[in-house]
């Protein structure tokens, strides 16, 4: 157990060298209210936490920074996320309250928002196509002889189709037809959707199975593994080594390793992994902080930001937490 003296000591060290980079000395620490105790016992004090691995030297007679160990001693000391500001909680009110369109370009828009609200590079991913179920499908005629199949998926992903009909299918029997698909479809998976049984009318039969066949060759083309990524310019102003940064968006390029780490971070049943923690060897530096994002009570993907382990986690946390809220919900809307 940390006493409460080493535990404000540490947590001024880790507070002042994500605002100022520089490595922090024991006068410093010394002369904040929450520490309150001569330089000489902060030297002390800072010694047996190098010692026991939450603090580092990066070279002799400089002051101390935080190790993995000590950012994961701070960020599990935190009661809570910090408050947005008020300017950026009605940023994220006006966002949401105006976002429409695909689901794709959503989640781009939402990488973009959350990326401006924390300064770091943030992810945003969808559910697979073969993860999500069907939650509405509708037959909508657009002439005589043409309609559009519309499936709406539990991730909030709207898959379209036109397909062909005969002279003789009107409104009725599009409107029999979309009954008679959501009887059977809602709640199978679209890659995979339940077997459609005959309805006893021949035309509600044929723009059923048109309608199945076209839906499943669309849902077949999705990107399983999609990610939409913000702000990776922001990256270059997080660290001072341009091989850190080259690492860095090297990995942001990979859209499998991206969304692998955020899934595995949620399946852990963490928010914050800290350096090594992922398990990115190249993203070393880095931390993330992710949360998944619900659809209807369903998870849908998460959301997340990636930037420097002298990350500031009560803001990202904040921002985080807000975004995947309002954007469940926006979709569950949809």
């Amino acid at each position: 157990m940390m006493d409460e003296r080493r535990a404000a000591i540490l947590r001024a060290v880790v507070e002042e060298y994500i605002e100022t980079a520089q490595p922090v000395g024991s006068s410093r620490v010394a002369r904040l209210p929450a520490v309150a105790v001569s330089p000489a016992t902060v030297r002390h004090e800072m010694a047996v936490l190098e010692q026991d691995g939450y603090l580092r030297q990066p070279h002799t007679s400089a002051g101390r920074v935080p190790t993995d160990k000590g950012y994961r001693r701070f960020v599990d000391s935190l009661v809570s996320p910090g408050p947005l500001g008020a300017a950026q909680r009605h940023q994220v009110s006006a966002f949401f309250a105006e976002a429409h369109g695909a689901l794709e370009e959503m989640l781009a828009d939402t990488s973009r928002l959350l990326s401006g609200l924390t300064d770091y590079a943030a992810l945003v991913t969808g559910a697979p196509s073969d993860d999500a179920t069907i939650r509405s499908v509708q037959l909508v005629g657009l002439s005589d002889r043409v309609a559009l199949a519309v499936m709406v998926l539990s991730n909030g992903a709207v898959t379209k189709a036109h397909l062909e009909l005969d002279d003789d299918t009107g409104d009725a029997t599009l409107a029999a037809a979309t009954a008679h698909l959501s009887r059977w479809m809602i709640g199978t998976t679209p890659l995979a959707p339940a077997s459609v049984p005959s309805s006893g009318d021949a035309a509600v039969d044929q723009a059923s199975r048109r309608a199945v066949a076209v839906l499943g060759e669309v849902a077949g083309e999705g990107d399983p593994g999609q990610v939409f990524v913000g702000g990776t310019s922001r990256m270059v102003a997080a660290f001072d080594a341009v091989d850190s940064v080259r690492k860095v968006l090297g990995i942001l390029e990979q859209q499998y390793v991206v969304v692998s780490l955020l899934r595995d971070v949620v399946d852990r049943g963490q928010t914050v992994a800290i350096g090594v923690e992922h398990g990115v060897e190249p993203l070393a530096e880095c931390s993330v902080v992710v949360a998944p994002y619900q659809v209807e009570g369903e998870t849908a993907g998460a959301i997340g930001v990636l930037g420097p382990t002298r990350m500031h986690y009560s803001q990202a946390l904040a921002a985080v937490a807000m975004v995947s809220q309002r954007l469940g919900h926006r979709l569950s809307d949809n």
